[in-house]
């Protein structure tokens, strides 16, 4: 196993950029909570709220788009760097602003505008951090331990956003939350230009782009990707979660917003755990066993939030929802990559990370809707739990898909498929 200066220094690059990324994303890090805080402080409802997450997640759903950039549109001859400074700098910019603007009640607007630059440089920068990952690990030998590197410190990261998010909100903060965004949007830079290593030999051919679309759209259109797309956003598609959850513990459960900060941070230590026995374990799983559990595993996520009424439930369910939500999120990564044609892996890997994305941010404004008018006729308890039920549901739906496609036929690993992680 390689232990070289030169392997540590990557596992630290790339585990810094990772939990900077976990810590500082507008939509899933510590500004997540006392954003949703301040906008159920300006009296907006779960659907209202949805929409506002939804629309600041948007360049989420645009990775495709950026793999191709950095792939195949060179800046001063750097793929990787020069991007990595931009996005970086987007980053810092919209923190800084969110900071420091004021922002009057009801200014939803301008908030929008000052979260959908930094989650734009964040979702850029996990694409090119990815791509980077794939252009130094492989050489070495490397990119197992670096995605471990990555994954695990952006669950560190939740460990510590939950709970000062919660303290956040509790307090009205959330200025202190963009101001220390942007602090550490700074280590990004730091880190992008002085310790991303790129020769600067890259050229734009004129055809190069036009060729690489031409990749993409006959791999894109592959009836295994079609059917890996349709299994991901089924199993993906939950509207009680995110937003719903948020503004029916806080609201309807009358949770303190630090204990539900505390949720989240449960959450994340059961996520690591599960990271922990998969990658014990999962080398060892037949791919039947990996596409019928990854069905099973998202529904029982989804059923331990029925009946959800006291401190001690939420607890347990937190635990056990990051526990069941990591093992099913690391299936799902997995299947992906054995589906993506070598030829253009990493791009369609980025795409059907993109439809998990749009799967759940969808989904929450659907559940967002749906919640508060439901709660208005049959109370907010059956309400939440009638989404719970739906979102089950479509998960379900999964195996009368398996049904038609076989995924659980899957051949092990397609050679030469890239090794990519996406955000989930």
């Amino acid at each position: 196993m390689e232990t070289s200066p030169v392997a540590r220094k990557l596992v630290v690059v790339f585990a810094t950029l990772y939990f900077v990324q976990g810590f500082a994303d507008p939509t899933a890090g510590l500004i997540t909570q006392p954003v949703r805080s301040l906008l159920r402080s300006w009296g907006k409802d779960a659907g209202e709220i949805a929409a506002f997450m939804f629309l600041v997640s948007m360049p989420w759903n645009f990775k495709i788009g950026f793999g191709l950039l950095t792939d195949f549109v060179p800046i001063l001859g750097l793929r990787r760097k020069s991007y990595f400074i931009v996005t970086s700098l987007i980053t810092l910019i919209g923190m800084i602003g969110a900071a420091v603007f004021p922002l009057p009640e009801g200014a939803t607007g301008l908030l929008i505008l000052l979260l959908i630059l930094p989650t734009l440089g964040m979702a850029f920068n996990d694409v090119i951090t990815d791509a980077y990952m794939i252009d130094r690990g492989q050489p070495l030998g490397l990119t197992g331990r670096l995605q471990s590197a990555q994954w695990t410190a952006i669950y560190v990261a939740g460990l510590l956003t939950g709970v000062t998010g919660g303290f956040l909100s509790q307090h009205g903060l959330q200025r202190l939350g963009f101001a220390i965004c942007a602090g550490l949007s700074l280590v990004t830079l730091y880190v992008a230009v002085f310790h991303v290593e790129e020769k600067a030999n890259h050229v734009i051919h004129p055809d190069q782009l036009k060729r690489a679309l031409a990749t993409f759209c006959s791999a894109a259109t592959n009836r295994a990707v079609l059917a890996i797309a349709a299994f991901l956003f089924l199993i993906n598609f939950n509207p009680f979660s995110a937003d719903v959850l948020y503004v029916h513990m806080t609201k309807s459960l009358g949770f303190s917003e630090q204990f539900v900060g505390t949720t989240y941070t449960l959450s994340s230590v059961g996520s690591i755990v599960a990271g922990i026995l998969y990658g014990i374990y999962a080398p060892r799983i037949p791919i039947k066993y990996m596409v019928h559990g990854s069905i099973a595993f998202m529904i029982l996520a989804s059923l331990v939030y029925l009946g959800m009424t006291s401190t001690t439930q939420a607890i347990f369910i937190s635990l056990t929802y990051g526990l069941v939500f990591m093992i099913t999120n690391l299936i799902q990564l997995d299947l992906a990559a054995r589906f993506c044609p070598p030829a253009a892996a990493g791009t369609v890997f980025a795409l059907l990370m993109s439809l998990v994305n749009l799967a759940v941010s969808s989904s929450s404004v659907v559940g967002g809707r749906f919640y508060t008018s439901w709660s208005e006729s049959l109370g907010a308890h059956r309400a939440f739990d009638i989404l719970v039920l739906i979102g089950a549901s479509f998960t379900a739906a999964c195996w009368l898909l398996n049904w038609f496609v076989r995924l659980d036929r899957l051949p092990p690993r397609l050679a030469g498929a890239t090794e990519e992680t996406g955000r989930a």
